[in-house]
């Protein structure tokens, strides 16, 4: 029996997106408990060479949808990356796993030998779909969805694994 990529890609985005969600509400909690400036954290990097908090959140939800998209075969919703509150960053979220969840199954099951074309600066990466998601999407994804946890957990936001990982 093979693997469903479907099954592989879409519902773990989805919990990643999910988590992350549940996370942002344990930083807002602990921001009004304790009279921190959102901004403070929202603007944070982990170290000056690094991208801050919102756009890990932006750059997690890009890859989340842009391989959706790819693997669909629609076109990738596109995001202002405005972001600048807490509220906006979990509005962000929502809309994507909203778009990971009118994708076409049968359509991302047939990808997984599909081809599939990155711009990156100025050239195309060409991977077929399932090398897409196992070596281009979930590395990414996961980056920056560790480092937005990492810059909450450096800040103090009382969060652990379990927060990350999400129930099983």
């Amino acid at each position: 029996m093979s693997t469903s990529l479907y099954s592989v890609s879409i519902p773990v985005l989805k919990q990643g997106l999910n988590n992350l969600s549940a996370i942002l509400d344990k930083a807002v909690a602990h921001v009004e408990a304790n009279k921190i400036d959102p901004i403070a954290l929202l603007n944070f990097r982990l170290y000056p060479d690094m991208l801050p908090f919102t756009k890990q959140i932006q750059i997690a939800t890009d890859h989340a949808k842009g391989c959706a998209a790819r693997l669909s075969g629609v076109e990738i919703p596109k995001f202002e990356d405005n972001e600048a509150s807490f509220a906006d960053l979990k509005a962000r979220i929502a809309k994507t796993v909203a778009f990971l969840e009118s994708v076409d199954r049968g359509a991302v099951d047939s990808a997984a030998d599909k081809e599939v074309i990155i711009p990156i600066r100025d050239r195309k990466l060409h991977m077929k779909g399932n090398d897409y998601l196992t070596k281009m999407v979930f590395p990414n994804f996961y980056f920056h969805l560790t480092t937005a946890y990492a810059i909450l957990r450096h800040n103090g936001i009382p969060i652990g694994k379990i927060d990350f990982v999400g129930p099983l």
